[in-house]
């Protein structure tokens, strides 16, 4: 085995802090080309890179406040609302207060670096402080103790391992992407063609079907934070009792009800479980299933349709932060209604493009299964790596 000693975050890079420029003044965003990210733009993030978040800051924006520009593959690392969301830059950004970011130096690899901070975050979220929120210092992240290989060769490799796994989950999701845009395509001239008749939801999906699930059943449990923001396929499950919540199996799209995660996009498409299958999740989902002659695809590229999404936002109600639409006015939004068959040449074509989409996530389960398995193996040294040739 390679030696490894025991150092300090300060001792194998620089901390960084990031800073708002002022939301008043427009000068500070309105055509601005610099990347500027917060810890938002991390929380539905499954991507190692980051090039940008949702906005960009102006030259004045970066000089009004104390936010600086930092090289590309610098580790961003959120330290505070919450701590411990993580990305590697992808080329020159800067961030909001919400990061202690690490500019690396050049006795640490990079990559090894966001694996090592991947591994440690529950250890270091434990050392933030604070009433209204727990936070990292500058200073309590520089003072970590990490343990790391003296080989920055010994360092590539692990990182290598890891890498590949997290190159082929990325590129399944990319795939998975342009599958999922190929649907909405296809969905969009659907729409298009279909000007003739207009039909309430209510007349193509049953809403919140009832389901058979009795009390204390074991099944699949779907958390609220499994749905993804943007995919049809769920990061993951879990087997528990039956307790109470939305029922739902094979051809149902849930998608969630209460804000914020209805703006956010927490929609998903069910065509994982096993056959007659019933699983469930937070009673905050509305469950959409198809009636006759709807093909089940058709639901879930409705669901993130835009105009849709914007009719469900606009018609929430309840008290401010927790608002929610119900499932009876998702029921009378106004559709354009397709014939028979173009319906039926929607749904061939949509369902060999879900069921790939299907293929490739079940896949990705199981290679990050694999590579969280080996993280803390590899990354603690109980995998001697010293000797491959990667």
């Amino acid at each position: 085995m390679g030696n490894w000693i025991t150092c300090t975050i300060a001792d194998i890079g620089t901390v960084v802090g990031g800073a708002t420029p002022s939301t008043k003044k427009a000068e500070n965003y309105a055509g601005g080309t610099i990347a500027w990210i917060t810890p938002k733009d991390l929380a539905d993030f499954s991507a190692r890179f980051i090039s940008g978040g949702a906005r960009n800051i102006t030259e004045i924006g970066l000089k009004s406040c104390s936010t600086q520009i930092m090289p590309k593959h610098t580790i961003l690392f959120s330290s505070r609302a919450p701590i411990g969301y993580i990305a590697i830059a992808a080329n020159e950004v800067c961030t909001n207060q919400g990061f202690k970011s690490v500019i690396p130096n050049e006795s640490i690899d990079y990559m090894f670096l966001y694996y090592l901070l991947k591994y440690n975050k529950e250890n270091i979220e434990r050392l933030g402080s604070g009433t209204t929120f727990k936070e990292i210092s500058a200073a309590t992240m520089r003072g970590i103790q990490i343990r790391i290989p003296e080989s920055l060769d010994e360092q590539k490799i692990i990182a290598r391992v890891l890498s590949a796994l997290d190159d082929k989950i990325e590129k399944n999701m990319r795939i998975n992407d342009n599958l999922q845009q190929q649907a909405f395509a296809l969905f969009d001239q659907l729409m298009l063609d279909a000007n003739g008749s207009k039909c309430p939801v209510s007349e193509i999906a049953y809403l919140n079907p009832k389901r058979p699930l009795s009390k204390n059943q074991v099944a699949r449990y779907i958390d609220m934070s499994q749905l993804s923001t943007s995919g049809a396929f769920p990061s993951g499950w879990e087997m528990k009792p039956f307790n109470g919540g939305m029922r739902f199996t094979n051809g149902d799209t849930i998608l969630a009800r209460i804000t914020p995660c209805l703006e956010n996009g927490k929609t998903a498409y069910i065509n994982f479980l096993d056959d007659k299958e019933i699983a469930f999740g937070s009673t905050e989902y509305i469950v959409l299933s198809p009636k006759e002659n709807v093909p089940p695809e058709y639901l879930y590229c409705l669901a993130r349709y835009p105009s849709f999404v914007d009719y469900a936002v606009k018609n929430m109600n309840g008290s401010s932060g927790r608002q929610r639409v119900s499932a009876d006015t998702i029921g009378q939004f106004i559709i354009n209604c397709p014939n028979k068959d173009a319906l039926m040449n929607f749904g061939n074509v949509a369902f060999a493009l879900f069921m790939k989409m299907r293929s490739n996530s079940l896949e990705n389960i199981r290679l990050a299964s694999l590579r969280d398995a080996l993280l803390p193996k590899l990354i603690s040294g109980e995998i001697d790596v010293s000797s491959l040739d990667i």
